[in-house]
């Protein structure tokens, strides 16, 4: 009697036991369930994603890093080096940053000395990612109708089909110019004249039918050169009188980083690119160069000598260091 009352109590309060499933027979297959995220919980894991990447530092990392800094959070991976210097050095460039010590100063120090540098190295880090930037946008697309600098004004690419096969024969070029605003003129019931006409230049290129981006690029960079070496030797000759020195022999060079240089035998290389930026600023490369065959260092004397003759230099060449020109 009591065990009756004792089993029917725990049946009134257990729970009832699970049914047992048999298993599967040889033929049979369960289906396999997939789980899937529910629609509003993968908008939140999303916005959750973007909000870490949002409060991700922003990063400069040279392709040879070796050590890393944060510096008001952003990530600075620098390349770092030993040198025979008395001092630490900091240079940026388009790959970012790069520090060089003397090989007794501690790892400590260094990293505090680039912690004690942070406002200049991520200025100079964020100005180079934005040059980068305006010259990867103005990568020009070699073909009828592209425009590049020319003595910094735009010069307009016409390019015109020669019957040739190919060849160095089938290709020539010539600069022409053009007056626009007479038709505009006439259009608004204006006197002839009372608008200035508007020069447009443009280069005629002659290039066998079918011809590549890259032979019309080759094309249009051989004429530029040929120009180079006209106008630099022009402003060479006008300008050695006046700093009394006499140079030998004009090279052109095609460095990405230098715009010129001078050797002690008057030799002077200077860069054909130059010829993207306006006379005034090639001039000053042109007087740069030349004030080396006198003093050949950048010392103060040095630069009052590039004052002599440009007297506005650093004008200009902050407009060399700030003004971005096409990629090709």
């Amino acid at each position: 009697m009591m065990h009756r009352l004792l089993q029917f109590t725990r049946d009134l309060f257990e729970p009832a036991p699970a049914a047992r499933v048999a298993p599967p027979g040889p033929a049979e297959k369960l289906p396999k369930l997939k789980k899937k995220m529910p629609v509003a919980q993968s908008g939140r894991a999303q916005e959750a994603i973007e909000k870490i990447a949002e409060q991700a530092p922003a990063t400069f990392r040279h392709p040879r890093a070796t050590r890393e800094a944060l510096l008001g959070g952003t990530l600075v991976a620098y390349a770092f080096r030993r040198s025979a210097r008395r001092s630490i050095g900091f240079s940026v460039g388009p790959e970012g940053l790069a520090v060089s010590a003397p090989k007794w100063v501690p790892l400590h120090e260094i990293d505090q000395s680039v912690r004690d540098k942070s406002g200049w190295i991520l200025k100079k880090l964020q100005q180079t990612r934005e040059r980068h930037e305006r010259l990867e946008s103005a990568r020009i697309d070699w073909k009828d109708g592209a425009t590049f600098p020319f003595q910094g004004e735009p010069l307009r690419l016409v390019i015109e089909a020669h019957p040739a096969a190919g060849g160095a024969r089938g290709v020539s070029a010539e600069l022409k110019t053009s007056a626009a605003g007479a038709l505009a003129n006439t259009a608004t019931g204006l006197p002839e004249g009372a608008w200035p006409a508007e020069v447009q230049r443009a280069l005629h290129l002659r290039l066998p039918a079918g011809a590549t981006p890259e032979q019309t690029r080759d094309a249009v960079q051989a004429w530029l050169m040929r120009q180079a070496r006209q106008i630099f030797t022009e402003r060479l000759a006008h300008f050695a009188p006046q700093l009394g020195v006499q140079w030998r022999k004009l090279s052109l060079s095609s460095a990405s980083t230098r715009w010129g240089s001078a050797s002690t035998n008057g030799s002077i290389r200077l860069n054909w690119r130059l010829l993207h930026f306006k006379p005034a600023v090639m001039d000053y490369v042109v007087v740069h160069e030349l004030s080396h065959l006198r003093v050949m260092d950048h010392s103060p004397r040095f630069w009052d000598t590039v004052r002599t003759v440009v007297p506005n230099y650093t004008e200009l060449r902050g407009q060399l260091k700030d003004e971005g020109i096409p990629r090709w």
